[in-house]
């Protein structure tokens, strides 16, 4: 088992169950050309999380970590007319990125881009939603994961992505700030009675990885 078997098989699942998509195409091209670095969601985990939101017949969804508005753009698709996502992001520049993919996918009046810091747009911000999608600056994930909680209704689900750390999120000796931060929103998760969760490893385009699911009670 290795990177570019993996990378045939997402290939192969790619190919069978997503097939071509322009608007998400453009928006990984114009994200490389201003040279954001290339760490959004892979395609089939982004179709994940469009197909989570649908489940949950989600209307309002809360993104922490915009990036280049890749992930953003599959879970606005996921959203009515009226839906509405505010998806967080703290470098001005990736916001204005993520702003023009999202309007030139047509999703510009559904998606809303807010700048800062996102501990801080989070105070400001009112719920409820119905799904909360975290894939930001890891060692604020059990911060970010409070704030969601408080935020998300109840039946409502939370993601955060990037969990296992290519396996190093099991060393309780970790100096790494990121593991460390993966390691606090388990205990976060652990202490805190309103919510449910599982976490998945995974493996893929992007390497050795996982995610969190939580559902609040």
């Amino acid at each position: 088992m290795n990177q570019e078997l993996w990378n045939e098989v997402d290939r192969y699942f790619e190919d069978s169950l997503l097939g071509r998509d322009d608007g998400l195409a453009q928006a990984l091209a114009a994200s490389a050309d201003a040279g954001l670095p290339a760490i959004a969601v892979s395609p089939t985990q982004g179709k994940m999380l469009h197909l989570f939101a649908r489940m949950l017949g989600a209307r309002r969804v809360l993104e922490v970590g915009t990036l280049g508005g890749y992930s953003a753009i599959w879970l606005a698709r996921a959203l009515p007319a009226d839906g509405k996502l505010v998806s967080l992001e703290i470098d001005p520049k990736h916001a204005d990125v993520a702003r023009k993919n999202l309007a030139r996918a047509g999703l510009g009046g559904v998606a809303e881009v807010r700048v800062g810091p996102a501990l801080e747009s989070l105070r400001s911000i009112e719920g409820p939603f119905d799904f909360v999608f975290i894939d930001a600056d890891k060692p604020n994930n059990a911060n970010y994961f409070r704030a969601a909680v408080d935020l998300v209704r109840a039946g409502g689900a939370i993601v955060v992505d990037n969990i296992a750390r290519s396996g190093k999120v099991v060393d309780e000796a970790s100096t790494d700030a990121n593991v460390r931060g993966v390691r606090e929103l388990m205990t976060a998760i652990a202490n805190e009675p309103r919510v449910t969760a599982t976490a998945i490893q995974t493996v893929g385009a992007k390497g050795y990885d996982g995610f969190l699911l939580a559902m609040k009670r």
